[in-house]
């Protein structure tokens, strides 16, 4: 006891020279340890050798591991964001999972990849509902086919093929000052146009919108003593000398000479029933237009009552539709030996107006009531009114969009192929289908969750009173806009949404997903553009080579053959003068709306009896003013006739 005392209470430098003795009397001694002492030692070892592995091995062994050499029972947590084998996991007391979350809108956070995937293909799928293929052109040529025979034949069928009572188109050899008006749509037009007989021509013109209310006015005198007025207010600003003169000799009573008078052609294009080149009976309204009072009317008639109301030295001497003073311009002032065939509006509606043989015009020549109309050239330019084509859907593209504007339009099931073809419309057929992507909210479309999903770090707002939420509320410009955007990240589009229709911070994914849907609709009213002129093509036999003889023109009425200026192909290739189709078009979609004659021309080569021999003979040249020009060259004939009959 007080041995072991005594070594406790030693101080270490005691301690360590009796350690250091001791080992140093064992290396020197050559006696071995007894055996039981030996393993003891050896065991003694080994634990602490294994305490010492286990301490070091523990923090890196799997919690799965652990937990079965615990006694304490622990909760199986794992997380998605930290590996298993993390010693983080061990840091602080295991706790109880959550339960898992419901998220609502999956692609919060992170997915813009993914959100722009599933716009993408949204639109892709609104877009496919819009094809209009190569079959599907090809049925409805020969739909229309059948459609212009039948016309031909009697009155009440869907395509009117109306006669107009004009049998020659100019020569580009006419002079004189004439006027012309034109009501086309939303607008009044009022032209004079003098004629310089070398396929030239000046014009002067102003123009007015209608007032909506008059468009649904009650009688037909409010609509037309407006016009009317405009004609007045031109002669008084643009003629003043000769609108004076006039009443001066007016009041004094002094004979009014002939030569006085203006012959004003009087382009009118909606569907009327022409009796005479000066008379027609309205037929039905369209492009909104709605005056029950005027339907069954002369509308030459009402509009000269006005004008002699208003003592105005103007007669009404040319009823014209808009095609037919295309066709008119186009001939007066197109290169090449032959006359043009067909004269075609794509703007705010669509008509087109052809020359036809009129052996085949059976329903003017078998008619004892017709009026009476020129048979030496054997031709008639006739109205088609195309407009109505197919109103039965026999072979025309019907989408719940279609099925939706037609329903609340003011005149459901008729003009069954303008409102899919016209300005008019393609803009509220764009509308209708942003609308319905709009209306599951599921669709990622101007919908942003926060400013992170928004390449302008902006969440989109679509804006109370955004055109998107109202009935024609996006104007077919915008389809235009769409399709000539070519700039970094669809800038101009996105700058039209926010200025014009409401939509602030515009996404480049929600731009291109409106581009998409807007190029279908636009590619799928050029093709069925194409099915009109291919099947007047086809139908008139101008692809045959015993008739390239052309259009009968004025000159050719007269037997003298005159030059028609010098010829352009147009980058149609080597095609001889006499094979070329001429054909004049005006309207805001050919115009403006970029690549719509590439999307023409790619359906007519798909048109069997066309192909791509058939497309290249085809020229399609704008007709600028066209339905001014082309109702003062009527105006011009139809006046001559008129003095020819009086000096009789």
């Amino acid at each position: 006891m007080k041995t072991s005392l005594a070594n406790c209470s030693a101080g270490p430098s005691s301690r360590a020279r009796s350690a250091r003795s001791r080992r140093h009397s064992t290396a020197q001694s050559e006696t071995r340890l007894p055996p039981s002492l030996s393993t003891h030692h050896l065991f003694g070892v080994v634990i602490v050798l294994l305490v010492l592995t286990v301490q070091l091995l523990v923090p890196r062994l799997p919690h799965e591991i652990l937990q079965y050499f615990s006694p304490k029972q622990h909760w199986r947590v794992t997380s998605p964001s930290v590996p298993l084998h993390s010693p983080t996991l061990h840091k602080s007391p295991p706790t109880c999972p959550r339960p898992p979350q419901h998220v609502e809108f999956a692609g919060t956070f992170n997915t813009d990849t993914e959100r722009s995937m599933a716009l993408a293909e949204q639109a892709k799928r609104v877009a496919a509902e819009f094809e209009f293929g190569q079959e599907d052109v090809r049925k409805a040529v020969k739909e229309f086919i059948r459609e212009m025979n039948e016309g031909l034949e009697r009155d009440g069928t869907e395509l009117s093929q109306i006669p107009t009572y004009v049998t020659a188109v100019p020569n580009g050899t006419e002079k004189g000052l004439y006027m012309a008006v034109d009501l086309g749509g939303t607008n009044f037009r009022v032209c004079s146009i003098q004629l310089h007989g070398n396929t030239t021509f000046s014009l002067t013109q102003s123009k007015v919108a209608i007032p909506r209310e008059l468009m649904v006015a009650k009688t037909a005198k409010e609509l037309f003593s407006f016009l009317a007025k405009q004609i007045e207010i031109f002669l008084k600003t643009h003629h003043e000398e000769h609108y004076f003169s006039h009443i001066r000799r007016r009041k004094t009573g002094d004979r009014i000479n002939e030569e006085e008078i203006f012959n004003l052609g009087f382009t009118f294009s909606f569907p009327v029933h022409q009796i005479g080149i000066n008379k027609g009976l309205l037929m039905r309204w369209t492009k909104g237009f709605d005056i029950q009072d005027a339907v069954g009317k002369d509308v030459c008639a009402l509009l000269q009552a006005e004008i002699d109301e208003l003592h105005l030295p103007v007669r009404v001497a040319a009823l014209v539709n808009d095609t037919v003073g295309t066709l008119m311009a186009r001939s007066y002032t197109s290169p090449g030996k032959t006359g043009t065939l067909l004269g075609a509006i794509f703007g705010t509606g669509t008509n087109g107006a052809y020359v036809e043989k009129l052996d085949k015009l059976t329903k003017l020549t078998n008619n004892q009531k017709a009026g009476d109309y020129d048979k030496s050239t054997g031709e008639m330019v006739v109205n088609t009114e195309w407009g109505s084509f197919d109103n039965s859907l026999r072979t025309l593209p019907n989408t719940p969009y279609d099925i939706e504007l037609d329903a609340k339009s003011v005149n459901p099931g008729i003009q069954m192929f303008e409102k899919r073809v016209s300005g008019m419309f393609l803009g509220e057929v764009l509308r209708l289908a942003l609308v319905g992507l709009l209306e599951d909210p599921s669709i990622p479309l101007f919908r942003d969750e926060n400013s992170a999903q928004n390449d302008v770090h902006s969440t989109t707002q679509i804006h109370e009173g955004s055109g998107l939420w109202k009935q024609w509320g996006i104007d077919t410009s915008f389809l235009s806009i769409c399709a000539g955007d070519h700039s970094p990240g669809y800038r101009m589009t996105r700058q039209t949404l926010d200025k014009d229709y409401g939509i602030s911070a515009v996404s480049a994914e929600d731009a291109e997903a409106v581009r998409v849907i807007a190029a279908a609709v636009g590619r799928r009213a050029a093709r069925l553009s194409a099915v009109a002129i291919a099947a007047i093509i086809i139908e008139t036999g101008r692809l045959n080579a015993s008739s390239t003889t052309g259009t009968a023109t004025t000159e050719k009425k007269a037997g003298v053959e005159l030059p028609r200026g010098d010829f352009d192909s147009a980058g149609r290739g080597e095609v001889p003068e006499e094979d070329v189709i001429d054909i004049g078009v005006d309207g805001s979609l050919v115009e403006f709306y970029p690549g719509f004659e590439d999307h023409v021309r790619q359906a007519l080569r798909e048109v069997e009896e066309i192909g791509e021999a058939g497309e290249k003979r085809i020229r399609i040249g704008i007709a600028k003013d066209g339905s001014g020009v082309g109702a003062a060259l009527i105006a011009l004939v139809a006046g001559k006739a008129v003095h020819d009959s009086d000096s009789e």
